[in-house]
């Protein structure tokens, strides 16, 4: 009887369903990346236009110091974590279809109003207030977006969690290479402006595409589906007796019984049992945005009499170094996941990052009031590498071990709120770059 209940999952065919995971994964990342990588195109408009705008005034040539980076990642991340704890609550009140597609097109608009400004002449001032409302905006829908997407991705085997990380570590690099062409390029700098913000916009488009695909996917339905999916587990440990996902006292008795309740577990059941990967995901993205952007960027090549490496230096060796070492962290748990789960080396490793932030900020920063000890190009490349693929690594097995702790109906609340404690560091993060940036 057994054997005719048993449903056997369908093959992913061509892995279009991991392909369309990962798509989805950049697309979540693509506001953050691409407005952080042109900070320097946002603070070269802000001191043209405080130039032009205090010619007929007495402190003119003066230039207001915006404080951009921190302010950036600071309204980058307090909405992520707002709107992240009301998706990890209110979810079920709306559709994941209309939260999805809804938020997506918010973004493109929001990337297409940017392009736009590119064209548009404005005081500073202004033009400072228009770019952090938007920087506001858009991350809203972005933690809406990525709390349903770290949901539905939840309810897919573990390693498809892995794809959706490496997703969001490929939009980094893809954005730094946007902005590499766009230095290389000839044209001026408002075209070359207006064509990288224009990428985005391409890339939005195309991700929101995929998502619609999905659903049509007889792989993608069939673990969409949770009851059908619980009631394959539940067969598959009743026949084998064993499982990737370790289960807990209650799954144990509910296996027992050869039932299961149709309802969700409450909110906090939930946090209780992965309070730990919550933790160690918090840790990873707060000491990540203590220095990266705001201590990274400002490091300098002891090459300064090469120009052409000295226009470059930051966008290679800051942002496509660490989006590069990031993504391979990002994907390495898809070869090999250690430490486990259970391991008291994993929080261990998460915690020893604290170690990068005097490291970062003893590299080659002009004028810094810590000593520079990590004066090289090749030293701070090191260091960064380092950095950025612990970043990835870490937070990937986090993310992917979550779920594994909860039952399947559960997946989505324990993705939805895992996202939350991630946006939580990040906003810890972005709140300790202001002490650092003025102890360097």
């Amino acid at each position: 009887m057994w054997n005719q209940k048993k449903q056997t999952p369908p093959p992913d065919r061509g892995q279009a369903v991991a392909a369309i995971i990962f798509l989805l994964g950049l697309g979540t990342l693509l506001p953050w990346n691409f407005f952080v990588t042109a900070s320097q195109y946002f603070k070269d408009r802000l001191a043209v236009n405080v130039t032009s705008a205090s010619a007929n005034a007495s402190s003119a040539g003066e230039t207001r110091d915006y404080n951009f980076d921190s302010w950036m990642t600071f309204l980058s991340q307090l909405p992520l974590l707002l709107f992240t704890l009301l998706n990890s609550f209110l979810y079920q009140r709306v559709s994941e279809r209309v939260r999805v597609a809804f938020s997506m097109l918010a973004i493109l608009f929001l990337f297409s109003l940017t392009a736009a400004l590119v064209q548009v002449p404005l005081l500073p001032d202004s033009f400072f207030s228009v770019t952090m409302a938007t920087i506001w905006f858009i991350n809203t829908f972005s933690a809406i977006l990525q709390g349903s997407l770290f949901g539905l991705v939840g309810l897919l085997p573990s390693r498809y969690s892995t794809l959706f990380m490496s997703g969001q570590g490929l939009a980094g690099i893809f954005a730094a290479l946007a902005m590499l062409f766009s230095i290389l390029s000839k044209a001026d700098k408002s075209s070359a402006a207006l064509g990288y913000f224009i990428t985005p916009c391409v890339a939005t488009l195309g991700t929101l595409l995929c998502y619609l695909l999905l659903p049509r996917l007889e792989f993608a339905r069939f673990y969409l589906n949770s009851s059908q999916a619980d009631e394959v587990e539940t067969t598959q440990e009743l026949i084998n007796g064993t499982d990737k996902k370790p289960l807990n006292n209650n799954s144990k008795e509910l296996e027992a019984s050869g039932s299961e309740p149709a309802a969700r577990s409450s909110v906090l059941a939930v946090f209780k049992k992965i309070w730990l990967m919550a933790l160690c995901v918090t840790c990873v993205f707060a000491v990540t945005l203590a220095v990266f952007p705001v201590i990274t960027v400002r490091v300098q090549t002891v090459y300064k009499e090469n120009k052409a490496w000295d226009k470059v230096f930051t966008c290679v060796c800051c942002f496509i170094v660490f989006n590069v070492m990031d993504l391979a962290g990002r994907s390495a748990p898809s070869l090999l996941q250690w430490p486990s789960k259970e391991s008291r080396l994993f929080p261990a490793a998460v915690f020893s990052r604290l170690l990068f932030i005097p490291l970062l900020m003893m590299c080659n920063i002009p004028n810094s009031r810590l000593p520079v000890l990590f004066s090289h190009d090749s030293a701070f490349v090191t260091i960064m590498a380092l950095f950025s693929f612990s970043n990835g690594y870490l937070a990937s097995l986090s993310m992917a071990y979550a779920p594994q702790l909860v039952r399947c109906k559960d997946c989505e609340t324990a993705g939805s709120l895992m996202t939350f404690f991630l946006a939580l560091g990040l906003a810890l993060g972005a709140s300790l770059s202001f002490l650092l940036g003025k102890l360097v």
